[in-house]
């Protein structure tokens, strides 16, 4: 990927069906952070596809908490999952993987368009291995294997025991999303073990063409975190122009360190280490950008998604983001725009304290926790609909 190549267009003309349809041709894929089984038997997921221009579908634990663990939609199954004498964990893994396939075969047509570069469909593996090697990548394998699809992605987390994983799923073929990535540094990390992963592969005679990946960087939470940081500064401060320097930093860290993990794609994914692989065919590993609902009411609703466009990359959008964008979202190149702003407003958080890398190392540490008990509270869910059915 050169760094100086131009856009495709800075704006795109108004004649697209919604503004969703502009991010295409500015080089970046809205994919759908949500599926349950029900807008896959009522056909909602493949009317989306077209309505939406969407490219892809993002899940996680708390999507499948919520799809499982709060809807009606898979009673049929639990009738026979509970017959078969399932118990929660192969129950739940029986219900995704089924709703996954479905997915990977609706998308297929994308994937197939795209010459392999779209169209994924991610499973994530327990976030209970997030810091098990040996687990992570027995159960990639597996569920790679379950599901049985070109287009499926793993998800991995990038965490110390994930990097030697996406690597070694890389080198063996995989299609791999690596999440939680809220850091540069992380982000940095990421990146080295997509090459070092492909570099095996091609070394190993294997073709590079169809092993596609992304790296999904979190943002509306880091301005969540760094905002309650300057709210607090602001309640401190004794004079009125240090309460509004802190105040004036809101809302502004998610965009500034998304803006620097992109320059940083820019710059690895171009030179002679790139170019090599590309030259027999590998795909960039795309930032993924995710968390772009937007928490802050004061906020646009859009925000993480207008100010994050550009080539190669993907926004996973849930539902509600999806529709805003659609309904009054603005389409035009902005992800490298404003980067030495973006380097000033970091440099001005540090100057009142805040630690980047203290806040983003926080925020990875949580989402393992979160998500791990999202996993949790849907095992038991999935355990009491097994245990409901079993009585009837």
């Amino acid at each position: 990927m050169d760094p100086e190549t131009k856009h495709p267009t800075d704006a795109v003309e108004s004649g697209d069906k919604n503004p969703l349809h502009q991010l295409h041709a500015l080089g970046q894929s809205v994919w759908l952070d949500y599926i349950r089984r029900g807008i896959l038997d009522n056909g909602e997921l493949e009317e989306m596809i077209r309505r939406f221009d969407l490219r892809g579908v993002t899940s996680n634990p708390s999507i499948f908490e919520q799809a499982i663990g709060d809807s009606d939609d898979y009673d049929d199954a639990f009738d026979v999952l509970a017959a078969d004498q399932a118990d929660a964990t192969e129950a739940y893994e029986s219900l995704a993987v089924e709703d996954i396939t479905r997915a990977c075969d609706l998308f297929r047509g994308v994937y197939d368009e795209s010459n392999g570069t779209d169209g994924f469909v991610s499973l994530e593996v327990s976030p209970e291995l997030a810091h098990d090697e040996a687990g992570t990548l027995d159960e990639a394998r597996r569920l790679w294997k379950a599901v049985g699809r070109p287009n499926l992605m793993i998800k991995v987390p990038g965490t110390e025991a994930g990097l030697p994983v996406i690597e070694q799923l890389l080198f063996e073929g995989m299609n791999v999303n690596i999440t939680l990535l809220f850091s540069v540094k992380n982000h940095e990390q990421v990146m080295e073990a997509f090459l070092r992963g492909l570099e095996r592969r091609h070394e190993a005679g294997q073709p590079l063409d169809r092993v596609g990946s992304v790296a999904s960087f979190f943002v509306s939470r880091v301005d969540s975190a760094v905002d309650g940081q300057l709210n607090k500064l602001a309640e401190a401060a004794t004079d009125d122009t240090a309460k509004q320097r802190a105040l004036s930093l809101r809302g502004k860290a998610a965009v500034a360190n998304a803006r620097l993990a992109y320059r940083r794609f820019q710059e690895i994914f171009s030179g002679e280490r790139w170019e090599r692989l590309a030259a027999v065919g590998a795909q960039v590993q795309r930032p993924l950008w995710a968390s772009t609902s937007t928490k802050n009411p004061d906020y646009r609703d859009v925000i993480y998604v207008e100010e994050l466009i550009g080539p190669h990359t993907v926004n996973t959008m849930p539902l509600a983001t999806v529709e805003a964008f659609a309904d009054h979202g603005i389409g035009k190149t902005t992800v490298d725009q404003d980067v030495d702003r973006a380097v000033a407003d970091i440099a001005a958080l540090k100057e009142l304290g805040i630690d980047m890398d203290e806040v983003t190392d926080q925020l990875q540490r949580e989402g393992v926790e979160k998500f791990a008990k999202s996993f949790r509270d849907l095992l038991q869910s999935v355990d009491a609909k097994l245990t409901r059915v079993a009585q009837a």
